[in-house]
């Protein structure tokens, strides 16, 4: 039983690292990654739809996105969802290809991505803290039912905040490779 809630805990704590991970490859670095463009949805066929299911995304040069629709009839729709997402970007249509030239960041901008994904890293940090309550309060309920000795629930308890501990160093690093990308170009 105890096992089980350490597994548990950690499968839950990997999955916020994992959606931490995704989150912080959205963000823009000044360098050209199709990653960018994952959150964003196409009208397209009368439904919504993710624009990688309509479209073949490159990344041919540093400073460049090019978005190539495979029915040029969705042409406008890409462009329009492109221009109404949050990436600031704007892109050339030249009837076939969508060229979406990616700027320079300025200081001022690198400082607010870099606020972003350190508040990024603190929702993460709390997630994981609420994952280690929950499975204290799972142990506590365990010793209480005596389904656990006194020792074995303090161990396990030991156990689930080493666990947090390596997690929340794994945040801190993530966030910490990012900020140094973000700033370093």
């Amino acid at each position: 039983m105890k096992d089980e809630v350490l597994n548990d805990a950690k499968r839950k704590m990997e999955k916020v690292l994992e959606v931490m991970a995704r989150d912080l490859s959205r963000i823009r670095t000044g360098r050209a990654s199709v990653a960018l463009l994952e959150g964003i949805k196409v009208d397209a066929y009368g439904t919504s739809m993710p624009i990688a299911q309509v479209a073949s995304l490159a990344a041919p040069e540093p400073r460049l996105l090019t978005v190539q629709p495979w029915d040029l009839s969705l042409m406008a729709d890409v462009e329009k969802a492109l221009l109404k997402s949050d990436l600031g970007l704007t892109p050339m249509n030249d009837g076939k290809i969508l060229r979406l030239p990616i700027p320079a960041l300025t200081t001022e901008r690198r400082k607010d991505l870099v606020k972003m994904v350190k508040k990024m890293g603190e929702d993460a940090k709390v997630a994981l803290r609420n994952i280690r309550r929950d499975a204290n309060e799972d142990l506590k309920e365990m010793k209480k039912e005596k389904m656990l000795s006194e020792d074995d629930a303090h161990r396990a308890q030991e156990e689930v905040q080493k666990l947090t501990d390596d997690f929340i160093k794994k945040v801190d690093a993530q966030a910490a490779d990012k900020e140094k990308e973000i700033m370093s170009f």
